[in-house]
């Protein structure tokens, strides 16, 4: 099957390997990456001079799936002026004054620029949900408000990219390992990943019910296999460039007639 998946309602997270490499060269995948990172550099001043779309580009996964190295390696050669980013962790008591979705929609970018959302919204149909932080009946509804949501960000120009980090339980142990073990990662170490790491059962079924309720033709989850970083990199940049390139982006034409413009 080619990766990343498109959800198309049922899927089974069982039936997605995290190892999956589609047989690619890793030397050529990376080879190619780098290629497809300094498109994404180049479709990016074009967003911005059109300032008629803005991309949103949302990571969801288990800790140590590799969201913040994705951004960091996707964002390479991109003028970090066009960029907006947003790291939705545990709610202020600001955003917990409001809807769910509030503190989401103000961190929408605006047009022209690229928006990296780091977790999301989605957040409120996973951790709430897992840890009871809510009762069912509220996060249950949740599924049908962001569909909401997400469709009158579309029709508004507003293209979001939604990727499912895929990530086994043996790899996950091996990074945490390595967090403990390297001093220049300690300070990414939580014990909190161990709690969440507990209830990896309730989190992939929160995940996969997750991509089932939200993978709608107008915004669309990717399922990414995330055990091998070079292949979770090359189908994210690819994935990027390509739903650009569909713009069809040209030159913005100049508002006045510059052939009568002289610098003297």
């Amino acid at each position: 099957m080619s990766q990343p998946f498109k959800v198309s309602p049922p899927v089974k997270l069982k039936h997605f390997d995290p190892n999956f490499c589609g047989g690619l060269d890793k030397d050529e995948a990376r080879d190619e990456t780098a290629k497809l990172h300094e498109r994404l550099g180049q479709l990016q001043y074009l967003l911005y001079a059109n300032q008629r779309h803005s991309l949103i580009i949302l990571f969801q996964g288990m800790d140590a799936a590799g969201k913040d190295s994705s951004v960091r390696n996707l964002l390479k050669t991109v003028n970090p002026a066009g960029v907006e980013t947003a790291n939705f962790k545990q709610p202020s008591h600001e955003d917990l004054a409001h809807d769910f979705l509030w503190r989401v929609h103000k961190s929408v970018p605006r047009y022209g620029n690229i928006g990296v959302f780091n977790r999301s919204h989605y957040e409120d149909v996973l951790v709430a949900r897992v840890e009871k932080l809510v009762p069912k009946e509220v996060w249950k509804q949740r599924y049908e408000q962001i569909n909401a949501f997400e469709k009158m960000l579309t029709e508004n120009r507003y293209i979001l990219l939604k990727f499912f980090l895929n990530l086994s339980k043996d790899e996950q142990a091996a990074r945490l390992q390595d967090r403990l073990q390297d001093a220049s990662k300690n300070w990414e170490f939580s014990s909190s990943d161990l709690h969440s790491r507990s209830r990896w059962d309730d989190y992939q079924k929160a995940f996969q019910d997750m991509l089932n309720n939200c993978s709608t033709p107008y915004c669309p989850w990717y399922i990414l296999s995330a055990d091998r970083k070079w292949y979770r990199d090359y189908m994210i940049a690819k994935t990027v460039v390509e739903k650009l390139e569909d713009l069809h982006m040209s030159w913005p034409k100049a508002k006045e007639d510059l052939s009568k413009i002289k610098i003297v």
